[in-house]
């Protein structure tokens, strides 16, 4: 638990952003296993433009609160911490599929994919190694005009780059929306509660924009320039309002609580995903694909929170909470701060 306190509807909104996240893995992974698609990749699909538009979206929200501090405490919370939850990780990945990778390509050949993974975020571990990017680019252009950077933002998402590396391509095509996230927080929070007190009127909204992100999506325009920076805007603000039509009545509250622990989740969802999907699938208990994403899915999610319930006060609790040691703030207040 940070130190702020909790607002429902950022929870909900950052719980079903990281469902959507592990859901997308695991019916691709299924899909590509099985050679064939699912009735869950529809879903999948629809979620395309604004999965990760909103997730950056949220991650900046908050940022307008601490980034006047101090460069070391700024970067202890803002960029050590998530390169320490990054490193771990990695590792802990690692140790899984490197005796594929050197099967295939030899040692040299792993630890050689092992080190490149510092330049080249590893797996599904992108998210983790772009957003301290974020935070520090942010601060470093405290001084330039806002207007200026959302422009040249704006013009990055629209622009075709493509160079085939991970962190510029998803530098270009994301910034945009963390940078409108801690730019336009006030007014975010502002639309949370005006979908609050008037729910009706939001419904219809969202209706609109379901059928506006559907026809998009599924007439094949959704990732044409201007378009997707307009479908990843507009999807923000849905899941906005959703989210703060959940936390009205906060009939989901396990939704609530995976957004509480979604950088849980994001870390540990790997290895359940990809054992269940090589379970059912080479089982064949379940001839459905979509029934067998949707589980890979829900095994995903459940497994990191069960782990993280597990190694709680244990001596494994380094998983999901920085230590002491892993900290360059002048004052030292926790022994360990959660990856939240």
């Amino acid at each position: 638990m940070s130190g702020r306190a909790r607002i429902d509807w950022v929870d909900y909104a950052k719980g079903f952003c990281i469902i959507m996240v592990v859901m997308m893995h695991s019916t691709l992974g299924v899909e590509k296993a099985a050679g064939a698609e699912s009735w869950l990749g529809h879903v999948v699909a629809f979620a395309r433009p604004f999965r990760m538009p909103d997730f950056f979206l949220i991650s900046g929200l908050f940022l307008a609160k601490v980034i006047d501090r101090d460069w070391r405490t700024y970067a202890d919370r803002k960029i050590v911490h998530f390169a320490y939850f990054y490193v771990l990780w990695l590792v802990i990945q690692f140790a899984f599929k490197a005796p594929g990778m050197a099967a295939e390509d030899g040692v040299a050949g792993a630890l050689g994919q092992f080190l490149l993974a510092f330049i080249e975020p590893f797996g599904t571990l992108w998210f983790i190694y772009l957003l301290p990017i974020f935070f520090a680019v942010t601060k470093l252009l405290r001084g330039v005009p806002s207007w200026i950077v959302l422009l040249a933002a704006a013009v990055l998402e629209i622009a075709p780059i493509h160079t085939g590396w991970t962190i510029p391509d998803e530098f270009a095509s994301r910034f945009v929306y963390f940078y409108a996230g801690y730019l336009f927080a006030p007014q975010v929070f502002r639309l949370a509660a005006a979908v609050i007190a008037q729910p009706a009127l939001a419904v219809l909204g969202l209706v609109a924009w379901g059928l506006i992100n559907g026809f998009a999506v599924f007439g094949g325009v959704s990732e044409m320039p201007f378009i997707g920076l307009g479908l990843g805007i507009l999807g923000a603000c849905a899941v906005v309002a959703f989210s703060a039509l959940l936390s009205k009545a906060d009939l989901m509250a396990p939704l609530r609580y995976c957004g509480e622990h979604s950088i849980v989740i994001y870390l540990a969802f790997f290895l359940p995903m990809a054992a269940t999907r090589v379970l059912l699938l080479r089982t064949g208990v379940i001839p459905d694909l979509g029934s067998v994403s949707l589980i890979v899915t829900a095994m995903g999610v459940l497994v990191p929170l069960l782990l993280y319930w597990a190694v709680r006060g244990t001596r494994l609790r380094f998983l999901f909470e920085r230590p002491g040691w892993a900290r360059i703030d002048r004052v030292k207040t926790q022994e360990f701060a959660p990856a939240e």
